[in-house]
């Protein structure tokens, strides 16, 4: 796994590799050896790089002295002069860079910049850096938005200039980058809000040979989950496997109203590997489910005046939950008062639990201005998975803001922490998913925007199940198990879109790629421990 760090974490790790040895002088020497690097990769003849005032420009003027003495013909756009400059560092090396054959323009009109990013055939964004946040002022707020006009390439330095690199908001324009090149390790901003909008391809510069000795001395935001991570969830099936000791899921889900929400989290969790998989469901929609899902059992519980689940549903499903190796309750329940009965029943029981959808709407009226006020609502023994949007988490903490990755994460931190339990895991589901232990926050691959459709979430949440009943409860890191889901669902989401398009995918097309998804998890994270090659499959 790799880190992500927000910004003060970074400008700690920068002030720990100074002190054993390797200054800042010499880490945006490495910075911009590394953009030039990356910058040749374009084979390009017309460079024009944009610089600020402070070290992120340093950076840029560094690119600037490499690729020039490497045949390019290199411009720099700079807002004063290079002795104006009010970094000291940034400074001195583009008094350096200046005296060189490198032309440089100050303070350019609009005209004047689109000309030359005109005749350009890469640009390098190196104004605004990790210490930039609130709205872009003159003359950078020009400008972003020419070279955002401009046909050309763009790589921008560490961040792409008017994006917080801390909540990855963008408050009036961000450079559009086609490459990002992060530095040391990626910020937290470069996956939350607006980011993932205007970061193009990510790559990182790690610029110091000893990062992995240093890098555990600072906390880290999140970690980036890849999947080499997860191989511990690809064992092959063993030769006496029957159906039940593959693992078995109970589904308590569906109503009148939301029948194929049941449908959609059982045939999920059964693709996604668990032998025996159950529906619990209202008997206002249980024949419905049956006949979508033959392979399935349904059993039959009371239901009120509108189809939900009714009061006397608990005693049965309390009785039946301890059967299996893994019950996910939420899809399509409603909020209807024997729902609330049965998943406050659920979280007195020694079984592994997943909540989901309406089981979190109903866990969140149970409470009173917020689950963490409460924690005895939800605290156990045995796993307990929570996989809500953005909108569920806010309810579960009495309707506090939760809009981006950066709130959905210290949202989920509020649970768990009020909990204090290491078999809690969040899943704060968004463009960019979070993974929230008490311990660690995981990133695991993002899906793409075809994922957000209705329904989506209900085979995400049947994947984790099936997953978990697969392992019988035998997992060290019940944020990996959640890792391997949401990795396995992004992949569905990829492979549903190549077959009908991004705007096309509708939820239960995701279903049928469950074993294809799982398949390409498994070949990319063989792939990354050197043990299948890029021709096999």
């Amino acid at each position: 796994m790799k880190p992500i760090l927000s910004t003060e974490e970074v400008i700690t790790l920068e002030n720990i590799i100074e002190r054993e040895g390797t200054s800042k002088a010499e880490l945006m020497e490495h910075a911009g050896e590394f953009i030039a690097n990356l910058a040749q990769g374009y084979d390009p003849k017309e460079v024009v790089i944009l610089v600020g005032f402070g070290n992120n420009g340093g950076d840029g003027w560094v690119a600037a002295d490499i690729l020039q003495q490497r045949g390019a013909h290199v411009v720099v756009v700079t807002p004063v002069e290079p002795n104006e400059i009010p970094s000291a560092l940034a400074r001195h090396v583009a008094r350096r860079t200046a005296g060189r054959d490198v032309t440089v323009v100050v303070g350019p009109s609009r005209d004047e910049l689109a000309e030359l990013l005109n005749k350009a055939d890469l640009a390098i964004d190196a104004i605004l850096g990790t210490g930039f946040h609130g709205a872009v002022r003159p003359p950078f707020s020009i400008w972003i938005p020419t070279l955002n006009e401009a046909s050309v390439r763009v790589i921008s330095v560490d961040v792409p200039s008017g994006l917080n690199s801390e909540s990855g908001v963008v408050e009036d324009c961000c450079v559009r980058a086609d490459k990002t090149a992060t530095m040391i390790a990626p910020k937290i901003g470069l996956y939350s809000a607006d980011g993932p909008q205007y970061v193009g391809d990510l790559v990182c510069g790690e610029l110091y040979d000893r990062l992995d000795e240093v890098i555990d001395d600072v906390d880290h935001a999140a970690e980036i989950v890849e999947a080499g991570d997860l191989v511990e969830f690809m064992e092959p099936l063993p030769a006496n496997v029957n159906k039940y000791s593959r693992g078995s899921v109970l589904i308590v889900a569906g109503s009148a109203r939301y029948p194929g929400a049941a449908i959609m989290a059982a045939k999920a969790a059964a693709r996604a590997g668990a032998g025996y998989v159950s529906v619990a469901a209202p008997d206002a929609c249980a024949n419905l489910i049956r006949m979508a899902l033959p392979s399935i059992p349904v059993i039959s519980l009371p239901s009120d005046t509108r189809g939900s689940f009714g009061a006397a549903a608990r005693t049965t499903v309390c009785e039946i939950a301890p059967k299996y190796d893994c019950v996910l309750c939420g899809p399509g329940i409603t909020t209807a008062a024997g729902s609330m009965q049965i998943v406050s029943g659920l979280l007195e029981l020694d079984v592994p639990l997943i909540l989901d959808a309406d089981a979190l709407n109903c866990l969140a009226r149970l409470s009173i201005d917020g689950i963490d006020k409460t924690p005895e609502l939800y605290r156990r023994e045995a796993p307990l998975i929570f996989t809500p949007h953005h909108r569920e988490l806010s309810r579960l903490l009495g309707d506090i803001p939760v809009d981006d990755l950066g709130t959905a994460i210290d949202a989920a931190q509020r649970i768990e922490w009020a909990v204090g339990s290491d078999n809690l895991v969040v899943v704060a589901k968004g463009a960019t998913t979070a993974i929230v232990g008490v311990e660690k926050v995981l990133i695991p691959m993002a899906g793409p925007a075809s994922l957000a459709t209705a329904g989506s979430g209900d085979v995400l949440a049947g994947i984790l199940a099936g997953t978990m009943a697969t392992t019988h409860g035998e997992v060290n890191r019940w944020e990996l198990l959640a890792a391997y889901g949401v990795a396995v669902h992004s992949y569905t989401g990829f492979a549903a879109a190549a077959e009908y398009g991004d705007r096309s995918v509708i939820a239960t097309d995701l279903i049928d790629l469950i074993g294809e998804a799982m398949q390409l998890v498994e070949n990319e994270a063989y792939k990354q421990l050197g043990l299948l090659n890029d021709g096999e499959a």
